[in-house]
């Protein structure tokens, strides 16, 4: 039997980690299939707190697993496709395979990139389609690349690909980008990056090699169609949260993100949600952070009455 398990290693779960191994619950931790989380494939974090030139993603959350696991948090690489509550404990399962016991849950999953749901979206990417930059963007130097979307994560990934790609097309379905002004003035003042307005990408066109060569747009209001020459898509319209294995069990919005109750608590006793499982508004490190330190502490307040 655990007394803490946790879902998800991006800073919700990680800053939950850490505060029940320093609890000494020893909190098993499930990293899913999306180490990391978010932060995995972002570059250079500048608004987290307490670092003046900013920090990698990827090492900032290398130095919260570590900073976990110091205290004696364990890491096991498992995806969670179950969740029973019984009685007086919870119960998940593991890949489809194995139920484990734990008192309390942490749930903090993360959301997952959304797609466009066109036709062979799934089988190229890899081929010239991806939801990363920061992964596949230095396999794109001195070439014409597009990134679909108009928030936050839009403009920054189309930054980021200046650093690599000849021209950049920040392909929008409206007239005007929804993201904060800071990001919106950043991209747009990009000599690098050309805004698309009120397009949408109607197919992705192939060589004869299958790797995409040209996106099919559609002007919404004209209705006219054109060819844009791309060798690269990069698709940043927002996420899904990861809450598939707790539905109908946990409560959630009608967009599937968990409901809190007084603090992280969920409608189930023991259970506690944290981060962009949850937060559909804020969506920063700093305050899924904060999140997971509260998701802790109400695990170990949970724990002490119970026992």
């Amino acid at each position: 039997m655990e007394k803490v398990i946790i879902v998800g290693t991006g800073c919700a779960g990680l800053t939950a980690a850490i505060y029940a191994a320093r609890a000494s619950f020893e909190p098993l931790v499930l990293e899913g299939c999306e180490p990391g989380g978010q932060l995995s494939t972002t570059t250079l974090v500048e608004n987290y707190p307490g670092f003046v030139d900013g920090i990698d993603g990827p090492m900032l959350i290398m130095n919260m697993k570590s900073q976990a696991q110091r205290f004696g948090a364990r890491f096991q690489y498992a995806t969670v496709t179950g969740f029973e509550p019984r009685n007086g404990h919870l119960a998940v399962q593991l890949d489809g395979k194995n139920w484990i016991d734990t008192r309390t849950l942490i749930v903090a999953s993360g959301a997952s990139a959304r797609w466009l749901g066109i036709d062979r979206e799934r089988e190229l990417v890899g081929h010239g389609l991806t939801s990363c930059a920061t992964c596949d963007g230095a396999f794109y130097r001195d070439v014409p690349v597009a990134v679909v979307g108009g928030g936050d994560s839009a403009c920054e990934e189309a930054s980021f690909l200046t650093r690599f790609a000849s021209k950049v097309y920040l392909i929008h379905r409206r007239d005007k980008l929804r993201a904060s002004k800071i990001m919106a003035d950043r991209a747009l003042g990009n000599p690098k990056i050309e805004p698309v307005w009120n397009s949408t990408i109607k197919g992705y066109l192939t060589d004869d090699q299958g790797e995409v060569r040209a996106v099919l747009l559609t002007d919404v209001v004209t209705g006219q169609t054109r060819e844009v020459e791309v060798k690269c898509v990069f698709v940043a319209i927002g996420h899904n949260p990861n809450t598939a294995p707790f539905r109908g069990k946990l409560d959630t919005d009608p967009d599937g993100y968990l409901i809190q109750k007084e603090g992280t608590r969920t409608n189930i006793p023991g259970v506690f949600a944290a981060g962009d499982v949850a937060d559909r508004t804020y969506r920063q490190a700093v305050t899924a952070a904060g999140q997971g330190c509260a998701a802790a502490l109400d695990a170990e307040r949970y724990l002490a009455d119970f026992e």
